[in-house]
């Protein structure tokens, strides 16, 4: 059992903001240990009689084993407390529990599901969630991905706590528009069997950095499938992270992306200034029927006579997010040194990204960082 703070009577010094698990019993405590893991994080072990003024007192939430009641005796009433078990028929254990003021009992393993989500839970928190953002394309080509990459850049430039998510595994992978398809780091097929609950923060620390954003994109190897609930999963852990998710979603409609749909509170449908994007456009509306909350069009302009993006806007029933102008220079592809979309801060890219963020955070009420 290596890596976790232990001590025999944890006082001041403990680490802040991680649970404490109080327990002598190894075999116990080699679980609790993996459940902790499994949540995202690394507790505070103690095999002996918890001090007033420690981490008692300070720990989010404190896993007591069901052999260390009697060393509670003196420990301060405090809510947050969960005892922990394996025999279901003792019914003595609920006396037990309520002689040290426990919320909660929990028999292991039956329980386990149940005290990964409630430590996951106290140890992220119950801040704002973050602001998720989706772009489409309207047709093939129109530039969703190269969006998408953009606002994630202009979100982390900004100094938020930003996460990208590429949703599309039949785009190759927006790490190669980072020119990070070698860096460390999780890619989607890792999540794929996710269900239940993923912790935001073992999340976040999972996948690659590059930008000062976290980024999870595809490998290069076999095809996999996401199902529905791991969707759900992901996007709700990196949900609870905070701050800003930006989605790269793809063009076609199944339950994994009607799912993604569904987790988003804003969507942008980047058009191209063309009467056949617009109709390719309007198809693609029919087959979401209504499922996105809020869905505004961006006009790849630049726009001809007779087809501004106002009216582009009309036609598609959406309100304008604004129009986007050509960034020369800007292939939106890394390998042959183009710059990554949203990189050059004064480029239409970073200034209509910056621009919508503006507008988006002071809708939604500002957002955490």
């Amino acid at each position: 059992m290596n890596g976790p703070n232990t001590s025999d009577r944890p006082g001041n010094a403990g680490p802040r903001g991680v649970p404490l698990v109080v327990t002598a019993d190894e075999e116990l405590l080699d679980d609790l240990l993996r459940l902790c893991a499994a949540a995202g994080t690394e507790p505070e072990v103690c095999h002996g009689t918890p001090e007033r003024g420690g981490s008692w007192e300070r720990a989010p939430l404190v896993v007591v084993g069901d052999d260390a009641v009697p060393r509670l005796r003196g420990a301060g009433r405090r809510p947050g407390v969960l005892l922990v078990g394996r025999n279901p028929d003792d019914q003595e254990i609920w006396r037990r529990a309520v002689g040290i003021g426990a919320d909660e009992v929990i028999h292991l393993p039956d329980g386990e599901a149940w005290l990964v989500d409630r430590i996951a839970d106290a140890v992220e928190g119950t801040g704002r969630q973050a602001l998720a953002v989706g772009v489409i394309g309207g047709r093939g080509g129109a530039g969703a991905s190269t969006l998408a990459c953009a606002l994630a850049v202009s979100s982390a430039r900004a100094g938020r706590r930003t996460m990208l998510i590429d949703a599309d595994p039949l785009g190759g992978g927006l790490d190669v528009l980072f020119g990070g398809e070698g860096a460390e780091g999780l890619r989607w097929p890792a999540f794929s069997r996710s269900r239940g609950r993923v912790a935001g923060g073992a999340l976040e620390a999972s996948l690659p950095e590059l930008r000062s954003l976290r980024l999870l994109s595809w490998d290069r190897g076999e095809s996999v499938v996401i199902p529905p609930e791991a969707m759900r999963a992901v996007l709700s852990a990196a949900r609870r992270c905070g701050g800003v998710v930006v989605v790269d979603l793809p063009r076609r409609l199944d339950e994994t992306v009607t799912e993604a749909l569904a987790q988003l509170d804003l969507g942008l449908l980047v058009v191209p200034a063309e009467l056949r994007a617009v109709a390719a456009a309007r198809q693609l509306l029919s087959a979401m029927g209504g499922q996105l909350r809020d869905l505004r069009t961006v006009v790849r302009g630049p726009c001809g006579p007779g087809l501004e993006d106002e009216e582009i806007a009309r036609l598609l029933g959406l309100p304008l997010a604004g129009q986007l102008l050509p960034e020369p220079g800007l292939a939106g592809s890394r390998p042959g040194g183009d710059p990554v979309p949203g990189e050059s801060p004064r480029g239409p890219l970073a200034r209509f990204c910056s621009a919508f963020w503006e507008r988006a955070l002071a809708d939604g009420g500002g957002v955490a960082v």
